[in-house]
């Protein structure tokens, strides 16, 4: 059965001295947060962007992905631990997105970790999506 998730987000002013606060309707897990073009194109400064969610999407999809992989193969992951790292240049867009994971799964050599996050990588469907953008990834067992 498909599922549709939904945020929003609330804009006031022009692109680089404007605000806005984007809330997560479907969950309501998370608070609502702020987020400027500064946040997006300089630091941070406790506000978010459109690329620290899509890492947090991207990050969460590829362990879910990679889980489900190691099980179906009888290896079952003890932990996982991914972040994804989403790349923005101002005038260019999104350039880059880079998975890192690192696993504890018992039964498993690095060959085939490495193996099995290749195709999590290609097979998560947050990556499909972005699949215009280039994915690199970095994994190792912990």
């Amino acid at each position: 059965m498909a599922t549709t998730r939904s945020a929003h987000t609330v804009w006031e002013g022009n692109l680089l001295e404007g605000k806005g606060v984007v809330s997560f309707d479907s969950s309501g897990a998370i608070a609502e947060q702020p987020v400027t073009w500064a946040s997006r194109a300089q630091d941070a400064n406790g506000k978010t962007s459109p690329e620290e969610l899509i890492a947090a999407a991207h990050s969460s999809c590829f362990s879910m992905a990679l889980s489900h992989a190691l099980a179906g193969d009888g290896k079952p992951p003890t932990k996982l631990l991914t972040s994804a790292d989403v790349t923005f240049q101002p005038g260019e867009g999104i350039t880059g997105i880079h998975i890192t994971v690192e696993g504890t799964v018992p039964g498993l050599d690095e060959e085939g970790f490495v193996a099995a996050a290749e195709k999590a990588k290609v097979n998560c469907p947050v990556s499909q999506a972005l699949k215009a953008v280039p994915i690199t990834l970095s994994a190792k067992l912990a």
